[in-house]
């Protein structure tokens, strides 16, 4: 079967990935550590010269947090000062992998990005076969991720230097369990593959 994919960028967003952030605790040392921005955006930009669909998702509540989950430890701190509410600075995706006008941000209430969420149908609506993930956390939403996509019956490609969580012993943790549903691989080696078997030429792209 012929790999056709799609590139994900899942919750790099300021109130995550920006110094100012209000979850700035969680993982932005690992993430700046890892170079997980600049890694990103190489993929973003060669998925973009390879004709590939860059679909962005971002979490968030709405304001008034009708939709938030009281009952989440995870997300308990979300209703302290208003974190994570969808149309402000901190649900907007970090400036340095802006989408561009015509790239679709999908919203998401939850870890998992299918859920609640019109995910699928975009993607199907791309004939897209296989999956490359970047994002945080590598334990909670790109493994999410990962595993809902295998049950839907899409490839999955982790592209782990352009994935972090709070620490190396987490992020290792978590790639043991997605090589059980996925392809843990690089931006360079998924999107180099990608390239050879479209015929694009990479020689002397950034």
């Amino acid at each position: 079967m012929t790999r056709i994919p799609a590139l994900l960028v899942l919750d790099l967003v300021n109130e995550i990935a920006h110094p100012d952030g209000k979850y700035n605790d969680v993982c932005l040392g690992q993430i700046e550590s890892r170079g997980v921005l600049g890694h990103a955006r190489r993929a973003i930009d060669h998925a973009r010269e390879q004709g590939i669909p860059v679909v962005y998702v971002v979490v968030g509540f709405s304001e008034g947090l009708a939709d938030w989950p009281p009952t989440s430890p995870l997300f308990a701190e979300a209703a302290d000062g208003d974190r994570l509410i969808l149309g402000t600075w901190g649900t907007e995706v970090h400036d340095s992998l802006k989408p561009e006008a015509h790239e679709q941000v999908i919203a998401k209430r939850r870890v998992n990005p299918f859920l609640g969420t019109h995910l699928e149908l975009l993607l199907r609506s791309y004939g897209v076969n296989t999956l490359l993930l970047t994002g945080v956390t590598t334990d909670l939403v790109i493994l999410s991720t990962a595993r809902e996509a295998h049950d839907l019956d899409f490839r999955v490609e982790v592209l782990e230097d352009a994935t972090a969580t709070s620490s190396p012993e987490l992020h290792e943790a978590a790639l043991t369990l997605l090589r059980r549903t996925a392809e843990v691989t690089t931006v360079d080696e998924a999107l180099a593959r990608t390239a050879a078997a479209s015929g694009y030429e990479t020689e002397g792209k950034v």
